[in-house]
C-alpha cells in the first residue's frame, strides 16, 4: 500500500514546492492538492460535512490554482506523484485544461495523477456555466475530450457541452494513460460512473469504514468489463497501524494524510516524523 500528502493549499503557510520535497525526502508516494476556483458567498448549495452553507475551513476561499501549485512541485521533486483531490475539470476550457496537464505530465517525466470531483457546489459550478444536473455527463465529455487530445494526432470530439473538429495538440503525456480517479461519496452511482468513466475512487475525509464499499466497486468494476483492480485511494485518518493494516487487506491502494495548516519550519519535522512512523524510506 502507497502513501501519500494531501496539502490544502492557501495563500498562508508551507508553499507546495516545499511540501512536496519534503514529502519526496521522507520517502511519500504521492502529493496532492485541492481546487476551488472560488466560493459564492451566497449559495444554496450546503457543504457535505457542515450540511449548510458555512464551511468548515477558509482555506475553501483561499486555495491556490491546482496546476501551477504541482507545476512548482514538480520543479524540485524527481519521483513523487503530481495528483490532485480533487481538481474540478468542469470549471476550465477542455481543450486549455488538456493542454496543461499534457504539458505538467510531459515535464515531469509523467508522474501526474488527476483527481477529479462532480462538485459538490453547485453555485460554483453555475458560474462557469455547468448545469448542476448535468455536472456529471459534462465530467464525462471532458474526459473524453482530454483523452482524445492526450492521445490521437488529429484529435475530435462531438458531445453536448464539449465539440471540436480534427485537431493537433502536442506534448502528449509521457504516460499512455492518465490514471483519472473519482472524489466522491462511495455510492453505487459513484461507482457506476468509475467503471465506465475513471480509474479508481478517492473516498471523502468523512468515510471511514469502506470495506462493503470497497467490494461494491470491485463487483461492479468486473461487471463492466474492466480489467485489474480500480484503485482506491483512502483520505484522512490517524497513522494507526491495526486501521493501515485492515485498509491494505481491504483493497485499499494509497492512504492520504492532510497536513497542518503551519509555517515549513513547522511542516517539514511533521511530514518526516509521518514517514518514520509510516515506516518509508527517507532519501
Amino acid at each position: 500500500m502507497r502513501y501519500g500528502i494531501v496539502l490544502f493549499t492557501s495563500d498562508r503557510g508551507i508553499v507546495p514546492a516545499a511540501a512536496a520535497a519534503a514529502a519526496e525526502r521522507a520517502g511519500f508516494d504521492s502529493f496532492y492538492v485541492p481546487e476551488h476556483t472560488h466560493i459564492p458567498v451566497k449559495r444554496e448549495a450546503p457543504h457535505p460535512h457542515t450540511g449548510d452553507a458555512s464551511l468548515p475551513d477558509d482555506r475553501y476561499m483561499r486555495t491556490l490554482d491546482p496546476w501551477v501549485a504541482l507545476a512548482t512541485a514538480a520543479s524540485v521533486t524527481t519521483r513523487i506523484r503530481l495528483s490532485t483531490a480533487v481538481a474540478l475539470p468542469v470549471e476550465s476550457d477542455p481543450i486549455t485544461l488538456a493542454k496543461t496537464i499534457a504539458s505538467l505530465d510531459h515535464l515531469s517525466g509523467g508522474r501526474v495523477t488527476l483527481g477529479a470531483g462532480f462538485g459538490w457546489n453547485v453555485d460554483e459550478l453555475a458560474d462557469h456555466g455547468v448545469p448542476g444536473a448535468k455536472r456529471r455527463t459534462v465530467l464525462r465529455e471532458y474526459l473524453e475530450a482530454m483523452r482524445a487530445l492526450w492521445t490521437d494526432d488529429e484529435a475530435s470530439y462531438a458531445g453536448e457541452f464539449v465539440s471540436f473538429g480534427p485537431s493537433w495538440a502536442w506534448p502528449k503525456p509521457v504516460q499512455a494513460r492518465i490514471p483519472v480517479l473519482i472524489g466522491a461519496g462511495g455510492t453505487e452511482r459513484t461507482f457506476a460512473w468509475i467503471a465506465r468513466s475513471a480509474d479508481g475512487w478517492i473516498t471523502t475525509p468523512y468515510e471511514v469504514d469502506i470495506t462493503d464499499q470497497v467490494a461494491r466497486l470491485r463487483d461492479i468494476w468486473c461487471a463492466a468489463g474492466r480489467s485489474g483492480e480500480p484503485q482506491v485511494v483512502a483520505l484522512g485518518g490517524r497513522p494507526d497501524p491495526d486501521r493501515l493494516a485492515h485498509l491494505a487487506a481491504t483493497g485499499v491502494s494509497e492512504v492520504v494524510f492532510g497536513l497542518p495548516d503551519r509555517a515549513a519550519s513547522d511542516v517539514e519535522p511533521w511530514i518526516a516524523g509521518l514517514g518514520g512512523k509510516l515506516g518509508l524510506q527517507a532519501g
